[in-house]
């Protein structure tokens, strides 16, 4: 076995016995989930303070009934 495989077999045994996972599939399928929940997250933090907001706009007329 090449290095590169033994460190990722030990990453996996880890992670597996850490979560309490079943399986090595089970493992790899929730860190992927994780990580790609991870992602989206902060893509979404990355958007904060790159909204520009009018600042004259009185949300209170908006609320009024006509």
């Amino acid at each position: 076995m090449n290095l590169n495989q033994v460190k990722q077999n030990n990453l996996v045994n880890e992670a597996l016995k850490i979560g309490g996972f079943k399986t090595k599939k089970e493992t790899i399928d929730m860190a992927l989930r994780e990580f790609i929940q991870r992602r989206k997250q902060q893509e979404i933090i990355n958007l904060f303070n790159t909204i520009e907001y009018d600042e004259d706009f009185d949300y209170k007329t908006q609320r009024q009934r006509k």
